[in-house]
Protein backbone atom coordinates (compact mmCIF):
# COMPACT_ATOMS: atom_id res chain seq x y z
CA UNK A 1 0.00 0.00 0.00
CA UNK A 2 1.19 3.38 -0.72
CA UNK A 3 1.31 6.02 2.22
CA UNK A 4 -1.84 7.98 3.25
CA UNK A 5 -2.48 11.52 2.23
CA UNK A 6 -3.82 14.06 4.26
CA UNK A 7 -4.80 17.24 3.54
CA UNK A 8 -3.03 21.04 5.09
CA UNK A 9 -3.37 24.25 4.64
CA UNK A 10 0.33 25.09 5.32
CA UNK A 11 3.59 23.19 4.62
CA UNK A 12 7.24 24.35 5.62
CA UNK A 13 9.54 24.26 2.63
CA UNK A 14 12.16 22.80 5.18
CA UNK A 15 10.27 19.72 6.78
CA UNK A 16 10.81 18.85 10.39
CA UNK A 17 8.22 18.39 13.38
CA UNK A 18 4.70 18.76 12.06
CA UNK A 19 1.27 18.18 13.91
CA UNK A 20 -1.34 16.79 12.15
CA UNK A 21 -5.11 18.15 14.10
CA UNK A 22 -8.33 18.96 13.80
CA UNK A 23 -10.21 16.59 11.28
CA UNK A 24 -7.53 15.04 9.31
CA UNK A 25 -5.68 14.48 12.39
CA UNK A 26 -8.56 12.55 13.79
CA UNK A 27 -8.91 10.72 10.79
CA UNK A 28 -5.22 9.34 11.05
CA UNK A 29 -5.51 8.69 14.63
CA UNK A 30 -9.02 7.25 15.40
CA UNK A 31 -9.75 5.53 11.84
CA UNK A 32 -6.73 4.86 10.60
CA UNK A 33 -4.91 4.28 13.49
CA UNK A 34 -1.61 4.93 12.64
CA UNK A 35 1.99 4.29 14.71
CA UNK A 36 5.15 5.47 14.69
CA UNK A 37 6.79 4.63 12.30
CA UNK A 38 4.01 4.43 9.35
CA UNK A 39 4.70 7.13 6.35
CA UNK A 40 1.88 9.52 5.40
CA UNK A 41 2.05 11.93 2.77
CA UNK A 42 0.68 15.75 3.72
CA UNK A 43 -0.25 18.06 0.97
CA UNK A 44 -2.15 21.17 0.39
CA UNK A 45 -3.68 19.58 -2.66
CA UNK A 46 -2.64 21.79 -5.33
CA UNK A 47 0.65 20.19 -5.59
CA UNK A 48 3.06 21.06 -2.45
CA UNK A 49 3.90 17.95 -0.50
CA UNK A 50 6.14 15.82 1.68
CA UNK A 51 6.23 12.85 2.95
CA UNK A 52 6.52 11.81 6.81
CA UNK A 53 7.03 9.63 8.88
CA UNK A 54 5.02 9.07 12.58
CA UNK A 55 6.72 9.69 15.64
CA UNK A 56 3.78 9.52 17.44
CA UNK A 57 -0.44 10.54 18.47
CA UNK A 58 -1.57 12.93 21.23
CA UNK A 59 -4.93 12.28 22.23
CA UNK A 60 -7.75 10.93 19.54
CA UNK A 61 -7.01 14.05 17.27
CA UNK A 62 -3.28 15.05 17.44
CA UNK A 63 -0.71 12.97 14.82
CA UNK A 64 2.95 13.70 15.08
CA UNK A 65 4.98 13.47 12.24
CA UNK A 66 8.99 14.31 11.12
CA UNK A 67 8.77 15.81 7.45
CA UNK A 68 10.85 15.66 4.40
CA UNK A 69 11.24 18.32 2.88
CA UNK A 70 8.57 19.86 1.22
CA UNK A 71 8.49 19.23 -3.47
CA UNK A 72 5.62 20.61 -5.68
CA UNK A 73 4.86 18.31 -8.28
CA UNK A 74 4.44 19.98 -11.92
CA UNK A 75 1.36 21.08 -13.46
CA UNK A 76 0.41 18.18 -15.72
CA UNK A 77 0.74 18.51 -20.01
CA UNK A 78 -1.66 18.57 -21.46
CA UNK A 79 -3.96 19.86 -19.08
CA UNK A 80 -7.19 17.87 -19.54
CA UNK A 81 -10.78 19.79 -18.25
CA UNK A 82 -14.09 18.17 -18.34
CA UNK A 83 -17.16 20.02 -18.52
CA UNK A 84 -20.09 18.32 -17.27
CA UNK A 85 -23.51 18.50 -17.82
CA UNK A 86 -25.32 18.32 -14.74
CA UNK A 87 -26.90 14.80 -13.69
CA UNK A 88 -29.62 13.76 -11.97
CA UNK A 89 -29.39 12.95 -8.30
CA UNK A 90 -26.03 11.76 -6.78
CA UNK A 91 -24.25 10.92 -10.08
CA UNK A 92 -22.89 14.03 -10.36
CA UNK A 93 -20.53 13.57 -7.07
CA UNK A 94 -20.42 9.97 -8.81
CA UNK A 95 -18.94 11.58 -12.00
CA UNK A 96 -16.71 13.73 -10.02
CA UNK A 97 -15.15 10.92 -7.50
CA UNK A 98 -14.12 8.77 -11.24
CA UNK A 99 -12.90 11.79 -13.15
CA UNK A 100 -10.93 12.70 -10.18
CA UNK A 101 -9.38 9.35 -9.72
CA UNK A 102 -8.45 8.57 -13.12
CA UNK A 103 -6.35 11.96 -13.39
CA UNK A 104 -8.54 14.82 -14.39
CA UNK A 105 -7.13 18.36 -13.77
CA UNK A 106 -10.22 20.68 -13.79
CA UNK A 107 -14.20 19.82 -13.75
CA UNK A 108 -16.65 23.01 -15.04
CA UNK A 109 -20.09 21.83 -13.80
CA UNK A 110 -22.57 22.97 -16.99
CA UNK A 111 -26.18 24.12 -16.95
CA UNK A 112 -27.03 22.60 -20.38
CA UNK A 113 -30.43 23.30 -21.64
CA UNK A 114 -31.91 19.78 -21.49
CA UNK A 115 -30.68 19.04 -17.99
CA UNK A 116 -33.16 18.19 -15.78
CA UNK A 117 -31.18 19.45 -12.65
CA UNK A 118 -31.04 22.69 -11.86
CA UNK A 119 -28.38 24.76 -9.60
CA UNK A 120 -29.99 28.14 -7.93
CA UNK A 121 -29.47 29.61 -4.82
CA UNK A 122 -28.97 27.76 -2.04
CA UNK A 123 -29.35 24.43 -3.36
CA UNK A 124 -26.86 25.10 -6.40
CA UNK A 125 -24.35 26.21 -3.84
CA UNK A 126 -24.32 23.35 -1.58
CA UNK A 127 -24.36 21.04 -4.66
CA UNK A 128 -21.45 22.78 -5.89
CA UNK A 129 -20.27 22.08 -2.14
CA UNK A 130 -20.54 18.43 -2.45
CA UNK A 131 -18.75 18.48 -5.95
CA UNK A 132 -15.81 19.84 -4.52
CA UNK A 133 -16.01 17.99 -1.17
CA UNK A 134 -16.02 14.52 -3.83
CA UNK A 135 -12.80 15.96 -5.71
CA UNK A 136 -11.31 16.20 -2.36
CA UNK A 137 -11.93 13.37 -1.03
CA UNK A 138 -11.32 11.27 -4.06
CA UNK A 139 -7.95 13.44 -4.40
CA UNK A 140 -6.91 11.85 -1.20
CA UNK A 141 -8.13 8.49 -1.33
CA UNK A 142 -6.34 8.01 -4.90
CA UNK A 143 -3.00 9.24 -3.64
CA UNK A 144 -2.95 13.03 -5.61
CA UNK A 145 -1.14 15.24 -4.47
CA UNK A 146 -2.96 18.08 -6.90
CA UNK A 147 -6.70 17.90 -6.98
CA UNK A 148 -8.97 19.16 -9.59
CA UNK A 149 -10.25 21.97 -9.74
CA UNK A 150 -13.74 22.18 -9.43
CA UNK A 151 -14.84 25.62 -11.22
CA UNK A 152 -18.31 27.62 -10.61
CA UNK A 153 -20.93 26.39 -12.66
CA UNK A 154 -20.70 27.72 -16.50
CA UNK A 155 -23.60 28.82 -18.97
CA UNK A 156 -23.23 27.77 -22.50
CA UNK A 157 -21.66 30.70 -23.58
CA UNK A 158 -18.91 30.75 -20.67
CA UNK A 159 -18.46 26.97 -21.86
CA UNK A 160 -17.86 27.91 -25.60
CA UNK A 161 -15.50 30.84 -24.60
CA UNK A 162 -13.14 27.99 -22.67
CA UNK A 163 -13.92 26.09 -25.69
CA UNK A 164 -12.45 28.61 -28.21
CA UNK A 165 -9.19 29.27 -25.65
CA UNK A 166 -8.25 25.14 -25.48
CA UNK A 167 -5.87 23.68 -27.98
CA UNK A 168 -7.72 20.54 -28.37
CA UNK A 169 -11.82 20.76 -27.91
CA UNK A 170 -14.34 17.79 -28.36
CA UNK A 171 -18.22 17.19 -27.65
CA UNK A 172 -19.20 14.31 -26.75
CA UNK A 173 -22.33 13.87 -28.97
CA UNK A 174 -23.40 11.90 -32.16
CA UNK A 175 -26.70 12.15 -33.83
CA UNK A 176 -27.90 11.55 -37.67
CA UNK A 177 -27.22 15.32 -38.35
CA UNK A 178 -23.97 15.80 -36.60
CA UNK A 179 -22.40 12.26 -36.99
CA UNK A 180 -19.24 12.16 -34.18
CA UNK A 181 -15.21 11.16 -34.86
CA UNK A 182 -14.24 9.06 -33.30
CA UNK A 183 -12.12 10.21 -30.01
CA UNK A 184 -9.72 7.25 -30.04
CA UNK A 185 -8.44 8.47 -33.54
CA UNK A 186 -8.30 12.35 -32.87
CA UNK A 187 -5.03 13.88 -32.98
CA UNK A 188 -4.39 15.13 -30.19
CA UNK A 189 -1.55 17.97 -28.79
CA UNK A 190 0.96 16.83 -26.59
CA UNK A 191 0.87 20.00 -24.54
CA UNK A 192 -1.43 22.67 -23.76
CA UNK A 193 -5.17 22.22 -22.99
CA UNK A 194 -7.70 19.79 -24.17
CA UNK A 195 -11.29 20.22 -22.96
CA UNK A 196 -14.22 17.61 -23.10
CA UNK A 197 -17.77 18.26 -23.08
CA UNK A 198 -19.92 15.94 -21.91
CA UNK A 199 -23.80 16.83 -22.24
CA UNK A 200 -26.72 15.74 -20.20
CA UNK A 201 -28.82 12.84 -20.42
CA UNK A 202 -30.77 14.02 -23.11
CA UNK A 203 -28.34 15.21 -25.33
CA UNK A 204 -26.56 18.41 -26.18
CA UNK A 205 -29.45 20.76 -27.64
CA UNK A 206 -28.84 22.10 -31.96
CA UNK A 207 -27.92 25.12 -30.96
CA UNK A 208 -25.39 24.55 -28.22
CA UNK A 209 -23.62 22.19 -30.62
CA UNK A 210 -24.06 24.97 -33.54
CA UNK A 211 -21.87 27.36 -30.46
CA UNK A 212 -19.68 25.11 -29.54
CA UNK A 213 -18.61 24.11 -32.72
CA UNK A 214 -18.67 27.75 -33.91
CA UNK A 215 -15.83 28.00 -31.36
CA UNK A 216 -13.60 25.50 -32.62
CA UNK A 217 -14.53 22.22 -31.04
CA UNK A 218 -15.58 18.63 -32.52
CA UNK A 219 -18.31 16.18 -32.36
CA UNK A 220 -16.73 13.05 -31.23
CA UNK A 221 -18.27 9.34 -30.14
CA UNK A 222 -16.57 6.97 -27.61
CA UNK A 223 -17.54 3.57 -29.19
CA UNK A 224 -20.68 2.08 -30.46
CA UNK A 225 -22.71 1.64 -27.16
CA UNK A 226 -23.82 5.05 -25.24
CA UNK A 227 -22.72 6.02 -22.02
CA UNK A 228 -24.61 7.70 -19.20
CA UNK A 229 -23.54 11.21 -19.05
CA UNK A 230 -22.13 10.55 -15.63
CA UNK A 231 -19.76 7.92 -17.30
CA UNK A 232 -18.90 9.35 -20.35
CA UNK A 233 -16.43 12.31 -18.96
CA UNK A 234 -14.37 9.32 -17.22
CA UNK A 235 -14.23 7.33 -20.36
CA UNK A 236 -13.08 9.92 -22.81
CA UNK A 237 -10.30 11.73 -19.88
CA UNK A 238 -9.09 7.62 -19.36
CA UNK A 239 -8.66 7.77 -23.40
CA UNK A 240 -6.84 10.60 -23.11
CA UNK A 241 -4.86 10.22 -20.48
CA UNK A 242 -3.89 7.32 -22.23
CA UNK A 243 -3.14 8.04 -25.73
CA UNK A 244 -1.01 11.75 -24.51
CA UNK A 245 1.19 9.85 -22.46
CA UNK A 246 0.36 10.84 -18.89
CA UNK A 247 -0.31 7.31 -17.70
CA UNK A 248 2.94 6.34 -19.46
Amino acid sequence: MTAPVFVVDRLDAHGGPFVLDGPEGRHAVSVKRLEPGEEVVLTDGAGRHATGEVTGTEGKDRLLVRLAPVTEEPEPSPRITVVQALPKGDRGELAVEMMTEVGVDAIVPWQAARCITQWRGERGAKALGKWRGTAREAGKQSRRVRFPRVADAASTKQVAALLADADFAAVLHSDFDHPGAPLATAELPAEGDIVLVVGPEGGVAADELALFLEAGAGAYVLGRSVLRTSTAGTAAAALVLGRTGRWS
